[in-house]
């Protein structure tokens, strides 16, 4: 078996969700004896060193040019006996079998923007794409309905696989070093992730502002992520509700510090409008932290009953959970609890490895 896998999510100081999928899958890929090729470009950083796994890098500044030429010239080059893309997209003429992973369909009618024009062509791309890959994996049984549905792709071509839990995220002891590292001085309720519109920070920020003013003075509201292009938004909203002296904008979490991140807080929130997933709701759980998560997307079916589910239209409602976790720490043992119970669910051998098995029936023709 030898598998090619579109590696370009994959950045020097960038952390993201489709990053640590690709991440997950090679470990499983390796452990099964497996040769992989990851495919990047010059922005890509592959810094991981495993067993049967190599790098290279493609010519191609034009994304489509790198899709469809570079690409296939890649995979036909080196034998490569079926091809993972961790997008919606990949090689329309590929020399081997395609397996596309369509997290979600933000990029398709993404809330809040009226784009007729664009979405329609989108829409007619991702179809054509999703009919040309031999499967689909889904993140979450939300996405297949939205897949299903959006692109009209039969049922049985898309399988439902979570995204793996890092078998780093567990709990760990929040160290002075950590603390003072990320300018951590007090008790803090925490968001990690970017800062687009449908995380919905600006109705957590509301939320928090709503608090009671001795839980505020208790627990800064800790909003971590690299996201420079939507933090002045936030910082001047937090200035408005007279918050921003409680408001931290830590930057990039390094991936070494994120499970003692967690397991420090005295409550995770996680209140997306939207989610294919919510991996940041998972990792917080296994790392013991209490959750609070929105009922929106695969939220619910990710946190199941190990987090307090709330309207992320209401900040009332967001603000009155947090104050209940807050303020019960038999609630808050109870739910870090539960999180830690439910994390196993998403080990790789349920997650991970299923997407190398899906992979090897496809090569093999049972799919």
């Amino acid at each position: 078996m030898r598998l090619g896998v579109d590696g370009r999510e994959l950045k020097r100081h960038t952390r993201t969700g489709i990053g640590r999928y690709l991440t997950e899958v090679l470990r499983a890929a390796s452990h099964a004896g497996w040769t992989c090729v990851v495919y990047g470009d010059a922005d890509t950083a592959f810094e991981w060193a495993l067993p049967g796994v190599s790098f290279r890098v493609l010519p191609g500044a034009w994304t489509q040019w790198w899709d469809q030429v570079s690409l296939p010239r890649a995979l036909a080059a080196d034998g490569v006996s079926v091809f993972l893309s961790p997008y919606y997209k990949g090689p329309l003429l590929a020399p081997c079998p395609v397996v596309l992973t369509i997290h979600d369909l933000f990029f398709i009618g993404y809330a809040g923007r009226r784009r007729p024009l664009y979405d329609a062509t989108m829409t007619r791309v991702a179809r054509l794409y999703a009919r040309r890959a031999a499967a689909i994996v889904a993140d979450s049984e939300h996405s297949k309905r939205a897949i299903v549905a959006r692109l009209g792709i039969a049922p049985a071509k898309v399988t439902v696989i979570p995204v793996a839990l890092g078998a780093e995220f567990r709990p760990e002891p929040l160290t002075e070093a950590v603390k003072l590292r990320y300018g951590i001085a007090s008790s803090y309720i925490l968001y990690v992730g970017n800062f687009m519109p449908h995380k919905n920070l600006p109705r957590l920020l509301s939320a928090y502002a709503a608090l009671p003013g001795t839980l505020r003075a208790g627990h800064a509201l800790v909003l971590a992520g690299g996201d420079r292009a939507g933090r002045p938004t936030l910082e001047a909203l937090a200035a408005r509700l007279g918050v921003a002296d409680r408001v931290m904008f830590p930057g990039l979490v390094h991936d070494r510090d994120l499970p003692a991140l967690y397991a420090g807080a005295a409550v995770f929130v996680l209140p997306s409008l939207e989610e294919g997933f919510g991996l940041p709701a998972l990792e917080a759980m296994a790392c013991g932290a209490p959750v609070v998560a929105s009922n929106r997307g695969a939220l619910p079916e990710v946190v199941g009953d190990a987090a307090l589910i709330v309207d992320p239209n209401a900040a009332a409602e967001i603000a009155h959970a947090m104050a209940r976790v807050l303020s019960d720490g038999p609630l808050a043992r109870d739910l870090g609890s539960r999180g830690r119970a439910r994390a196993p669910l998403f080990a790789p051998e349920r997650t991970a490895e299923r997407v190398v098995a899906l992979l090897r029936d496809v090569t093999e023709g049972r799919r």
